[in-house]
């Protein structure tokens, strides 16, 4: 990110003067992030860093955009954000009607059901979004992702350096699952149907003698079912959901082979 120092220095600028925002900057961010070239967040030794001045930029841009009317047949749109031009040469496969808008990022090979991908968004090579998903902004989600029908990933663009939701390489997220909040889903692992996860909704792991919990991130190639704890309140017991980790994906060169032994072996809804 070093290479955009000057960027960043006149997005701030820009930030310091709201008034009088330096729209070249400001557009050269988002053309960077259509490109793959900037991210909002990126992982760097293990850890991801949120670039929170991209995000700034984010929010600059719908002040110096203006609004567009976009016609198609009897469809009419008014927006400042157009759609992402030319998937063919991005080699990307967007069905009628997946809308994917510019400034956001898809490696080659994904594909975009009937879906919606925000500005901001990165979404890694070979992934799938799958009918009625959404990607919310600067959401970053990985390689071999499976985004199953109806899943809701939450975007973030304010405040400025919150960590969006990120869904790293070979996580399979199972149909009407919601993911928000920030809420980190390590490498490899399955979210079964239904399952909501917000910064903080308990994520218990059950597989031991005594539970162990995690907020706000699922570990790595665990098994993921929604689930409920008791609660007492003064009018009684009530069940405030959580999520379970019952299990974890065998070890195997195939991805695709253990996802398929997982979802037997634990008869998950997907």
């Amino acid at each position: 990110m070093n290479e955009y120092s000057h960027l960043e220095s006149r997005i701030r600028e820009s930030l310091a003067h709201p008034q009088e925002p330096d729209g070249d900057a400001v557009e050269e961010v988002i053309r960077l992030l259509d490109q793959g070239r900037l991210r909002v967040a990126s992982p760097v030794g293990g850890t991801w860093i949120v670039h929170e001045w991209v995000q700034q930029a984010i929010n600059l841009y719908f002040k110096v955009a203006d609004l567009q009317v976009t016609e198609l047949g009897p469809f009419s749109w008014h927006d400042k954000i157009p759609l992402k031009k030319d998937p063919a040469s991005a080699g990307i496969r967007v069905v009628p009607p997946g809308a994917v808008r510019y400034g956001a990022f898809l490696e080659r090979g994904c594909v975009v059901m009937p879906a919606y991908v925000n500005i901001g968004a990165y979404v890694g090579a070979g992934t799938m979004v799958d009918t009625w998903a959404t990607v919310g902004s600067c959401a970053q989600v990985g390689a071999g992702v499976h985004l199953s029908g109806g899943v809701g990933i939450g975007g973030v663009l304010e405040p400025p350096g919150a960590r969006p939701v990120i869904i790293e390489d070979g996580a399979f997220i199972g149909s009407r699952c919601v993911v928000v909040e920030g809420v980190l889903v390590e490498r490899e692992a399955v979210i079964g149907a239904n399952t909501v996860l917000t910064a903080s909704t308990p994520i218990i792991d059950v597989t031991g003698p005594s539970e162990r919990v995690h907020k706000g991130r699922v570990p790595a190639r665990s098994v993921v079912i929604p689930g409920t704890r008791p609660r007492r309140f003064p009018a009684g017991t009530y069940h405030l959901p959580c999520a379970l980790i019952i299990g974890s994906r065998s070890q195997s060169t195939d991805r695709k082979t253990s996802l398929n032994q997982v979802l037997r072996e634990f008869a998950l809804p997907v």
